[in-house]
């Protein structure tokens, strides 16, 4: 898989005409040309359901006079250029207007009619005749094109209740409102769905690759992963996904083994935005976190409808890709360095019907482990645990049955874990599982509730810390007390309440609020789930020392690169090498919910000690071939990086 691919979009109304008339095959090379781009995605149907060729399978679009899709592909492959095909399955809007019942309907509005009296797209369910005409539109695409691979869009399980699901039900002896019933359901119709559209590829061009995209990959569903031929994960910062999910995703693929990139775009703010541009230093960034997390890289663009490539788009985006060329050697075949790894909280209810991009304690682990500079992992209950010194429980992760017998048979192995919230408990009552040297006497009544910590916070003196969300009450049973609980003195309703936000601790009243026991360390509150809303630092800052102390020197890095910076180690094993990646950008939120990357502020003297199982050869910069002084002494190397400016390599060879 290459590492410059753009996604172009093309969705374009029927109500435009002299779709393509600028079109030349000049233009089309002369901008991939400039945007080192060696990869496109490009349209054969969009969204508004046109064909962009002359259509045995469907109706090419009203304004278009000529062979567009076959243009494309043939001027991108005379430069070399890859071209899979793009096909809208999820939406078709000139289908779903003419074919009202074939529409998507889920269980809060089953007897409602698809309201196409607002602009915008319509869901169409895959248990209709719909999904033959998808099936022959593929296989009329394939058999016409020399293309690259097969690029299927909006498409997951859902759990739908048109007329045909409910029919089917009914006919099933299930019951349509029913969620259990209507989401088993949406998981066989996509089965169906993905089995046939591989059988239809295969039948043509055997092991074509195809991708299915969700806009999401949802963590601990490993078998709808299973039916791509490789992993994008779509991830726009700007448009509504937000710079956590990236490496929340990424942190959870690539240690399966799976070819993966990460898609952003290069809007201001996401898809359909014409005119809308991203900073430079956004693009560079983005690109430097895909690569330092072992991915390969996409942005998203989308076509005028005339047919001409802008070729300020692709000036932009050759900046980023002419600076990703010359980093390609030190990126291929990598493996991902990691000492701990958190149990994702989405992976546990993986059904995609019920599934948030971004749930909060995975995200505030992401978050914490991020800003800590931790080499970590994300995985699920499929994954080895063994491989990793600590386990964080987040949470919501109660234990019972196959996940129980797990972590116990890691903890016998000589693994530890964290914990916070109500993980660790017994799934059906508030009793731990582990052994943390405290006894769970329920939820605390008490919120917001504070938190006095035993050990020395980094810029604060002693004193009680608010926690906002719901915490474990505690009573000691001989474990390490290493913080207290402070109730407030009450909870604040219209009867009494004290201040303007909430009622102060009162002192003296205190219970464990954070131990360690034998099976490693327990904090008794959400604090990752607080973290994600809140951001107070004094919940990283316990999480840290927690963790800290399980690892007992055994980080396999430390960096003093500040806390926005992001750092993580890949092994690159054919070339017997390690290569440190750090990066360094500070995302500003301006307008509602928009986080930007404008000004690039350089960090200098970034000292880093890496644990390495020999002395390296040799130590470099991997932008300037710069060789690195260092000193290798018991198993570790330290080295000083003199500047990190957006991106940086240190390269390890041996």
């Amino acid at each position: 898989m290459n590492f410059r691919q753009i996604h172009l979009d093309f969705h374009t109304s029927e109500a435009i005409g002299g779709i393509g008339k600028d079109f030349t095959r000049e233009n089309f090379q002369r901008a991939l040309t400039v945007g080192h781009v060696k990869h496109m995605n490009i349209f054969a149907k969009c969204h508004h359901g046109w064909a962009y060729f002359s259509s045995e399978t469907n109706e090419m679009h009203p304004g278009l006079s000529f062979d567009l899709l076959g243009e494309m592909i043939t001027a991108a492959h005379q430069i070399g250029v890859e071209t899979p095909t793009y096909i809208s399955v999820g939406f078709d809007e000139k289908y779903a207007k003419l074919h009202h019942n074939h529409v998507y309907r889920g269980m809060d509005n089953m007897d409602d009619e698809p309201d196409f009296a607002r602009a915008g797209y319509h869901l169409i369910c895959l248990n209709t005749p719909y999904l033959d005409i998808v099936l022959a539109q593929i296989d009329e695409v394939i058999r016409k094109y020399d293309t690259d691979g097969v690029w299927l869009d909006i498409v997951a399980p859902r759990p739908c209740v048109c007329p045909a699901c409910k029919e089917m039900l009914l006919a099933e002896g299930k019951d349509p409102i029913n969620e259990c019933d209507v989401r088993e359901l949406g998981e066989r119709v996509y089965a169906n769905y993905a089995r046939r559209v591989r059988e239809v590829i295969d039948a043509v061009k055997p092991g074509l690759p195809v991708f299915h995209n969700a806009g999401h990959v949802t963590r601990g569903r490993r078998d709808l992963m299973a039916m791509n031929s490789r992993q994008e994960l779509e991830s726009l910062p700007t448009g509504g996904w937000g710079y956590d999910h990236f490496p929340l995703s990424a942190r959870y693929v690539q240690p399966l083994g799976l070819d993966f990139l990460g898609m952003t775009g290069k809007f201001h703010t996401s898809w359909g935005e014409f005119g809308g541009f991203k900073h430079p230093n956004a693009l560079r960034y983005e690109a430097g976190l895909a690569v330092a997390n072992g991915g390969k890289f996409n942005i998203g663009d989308q076509m005028h409808p005339f047919g001409k490539l802008d070729m300020a788009t692709y000036r932009l985006v050759g900046e980023t890709f002419s600076e990703l060329a010359l980093k390609e050697p030190y990126l291929d075949g990598v493996e991902a360095i990691a000492d701990v790894a958190f149990l994702s909280v989405q992976s546990l209810d993986a059904s995609v019907a019920s599934h948030h991009m971004n749930d909060l304690p995975d995200v505030g682990a992401v978050r914490m482990l991020l800003e800590g500079h931790y080499l970590f992992d994300v995985v699920d209950c499929e994954s080895d645990f063994a491989k990793y010194k600590v386990i964080i429980l987040p949470d919501t992760v109660r234990l019972s049955g196959t996940l129980s017998n797990k972590i116990h048979e890691y903890i016998a192995g000589g693994g530890q874990i964290l914990a916070t919230g109500e993980s660790g408990l017994l799934d059906d009552k508030d009793t731990f599982a582990l052994e943390f040297g405290v006894r769970a006497e329920g939820v605390n009544p008490f919120r917001p509730d504070y938190f006095r910590a035993n050990f020395d916070w980094p810029s604060l003196d002693e004193t009680a810390i608010i926690f906002y969300e719901q915490g474990i009450r505690l009573s000691e049973a001989g474990g390490e007390i290493l913080g207290w609980r402070e109730d407030s003195f009450f909870n604040r309703t219209a009867d009494h309440f004290c201040s303007h936000l909430h009622t102060p601790n009162d002192i003296g009243k205190n219970t464990p609020g954070m131990v360690r026991g034998k099976d490693g360390v327990y904090i008794a509150w959400r604090i990752f789930s607080d973290y994600a809303t809140s951001g107070s630092i004094s919940l990283k800052w316990a999480f840290l020392h927690g963790l800290d102390l399980l690892l007992e020197g055994r980080k396999t890095l430390k960096t003093d690169l500040p806390a926005q910076g992001v750092t993580t180690v890949q092994y690159q094993r054919h070339k017997n090498r390690y290569v440190h990646h750090l990066l360094y950008a500070i995302p500003v939120k301006r307008g509602a919910g928009i986080e930007v990357i404008e000004d690039i502020v350089p960090v200098f003297g970034i000292a880093s000690e890496l644990c390495v199982p020999e002395k390296p050869k040799q130590v470099y910069l991997a932008s300037s071939m710069e060789l690195l002084d260092y000193v290798y002494a018991d198993g570790k190397l330290s080295y000083i990086v003199p500047e990190v400016e957006c991106h940086e390599m240190v390269v390890i060879e041996f």
